[in-house]
């Protein structure tokens, strides 16, 4: 996979992909609308560090676009795709939900039409942790069933894998979902936890701390999503031979289709969590301890064993190493 597009190469994870796959040499046209959902400086300063890379180009526009999105498709010749272009964030797809079917429902279809018309050999596309809703047998299994979103965001997460699902089925197009569970590190989102409590406990403000401190999630550093993103782009699923529609399995397909987990394996409470950043920071937080928040979830735990077997590659960074890396770059970026 040699010419990739990558939607959302302005954002977190994005721009990480982006830079792993122009060090390894690839040609990559990086694709962002570059929104305001948060401080879009962050995100241009992230794209000026791929900017001087000779294999990259950036294309800013809109996925929901689909004339600019049949030109781009039409003129490139990608060899593949990898989708992590959305609107993000749980929250806000209660206050803005209409944001969310079209980013990720009318500008997923554009990326599945593209690929289906111009012979992609590969979609990659970002699903999420959220899609396993109100399930509560761990570890979350790409093998269980997931029919009970929580959010319209992980609703229209579900729906992504259920539409490239029927174009693997219509037109033999590989499609490979990653669920990533609770991403962090250097470069984060500014809507993320990590990056909230780093600011607020520098600013002695107080940090606000959902269901009471008891939530669990499976936090996942920046550089493992990459390695697991790269591993997967260049393993074409393939169909699973056992499968029937009478015990369908939800992870797999008699077409070209697979679903992983990419998570830690290791669910933390969110109590630690903070500790470390108190840790790597030097100062104590003040908690503002709250109710759990309409459409998060409680915990999540991620069982990546289909990951391990098929691309041989375990998430293993620790957080006590992860947040120190991701305090030091806060605190080099914003002179702190």
């Amino acid at each position: 996979m040699q010419k990739i597009l990558v939607t959302g190469a302005a954002g977190f994870i994005g721009f990480h992909l982006s830079r792993r796959l122009l060090e390894e040499g690839r040609t990559v046209v990086g694709l962002d609308i570059i929104n305001d959902y948060y401080d879009p400086s962050i995100k241009d300063a992230r794209l000026e560090l791929l900017k001087p890379y000779s294999n990259f180009s950036f294309v800013k526009t809109d996925l929901a676009d689909r004339a600019a999105m049949e030109s781009l498709f039409a003129s490139e010749g990608f060899d593949a795709v990898v989708n992590l272009a959305a609107q993000a964030g749980v929250r806000h797809s209660l206050k803005d939900p209409h944001s969310y079917a079209q980013s990720n429902l009318v500008g997923f279809l554009n990326i599945l039409e593209g690929c289906r018309h111009n012979n992609i050999k590969h979609l990659v596309y970002a699903s999420s942790s959220s899609v396993y809703g109100a399930n509560t047998k761990m570890p979350f299994s790409v093998h269980h069933n997931v029919d009970h979103p929580v959010s319209i965001y992980a609703a229209s997460k579900k729906a992504n894998e259920l539409m490239a699902h029927s174009y693997s089925h219509l037109y033999g197009l590989p499609c490979t979902g990653l669920r990533f569970f609770t991403v962090y590190g250097p470069w984060g989102r500014p809507d993320m936890a990590l990056f909230l409590f780093t600011r607020a406990i520098l600013e002695k403000r107080p940090i606000d701390v959902f269901n009471y401190g008891k939530m669990q999630r499976d936090f996942t550093y920046i550089d493992d999503i990459v390695e697991g993103v790269v591993r997967v782009l260049d393993r074409m699923p393939e169909p699973n031979p056992h499968w029937t529609g009478d015990d369908p399995d939800p992870g797999s397909s008699y077409a070209p289709y697979k679903i992983y987990n990419i998570g830690n394996n290791q669910p933390v409470e969110l109590m630690r969590f903070i500790e470390i950043i108190e840790e790597s920071l030097g100062m104590k937080a003040v908690k503002n301890l709250l109710p759990l928040q309409p459409g998060d979830v409680p915990a999540t735990y991620a069982d990546i064993d289909d990951l391990v077997r098929d691309v041989g590659f375990k998430p293993a960074t620790p957080l006590e190493t992860g947040i120190p890396r991701f305090v030091q770059w806060y605190r080099d970026y914003f002179k702190v």
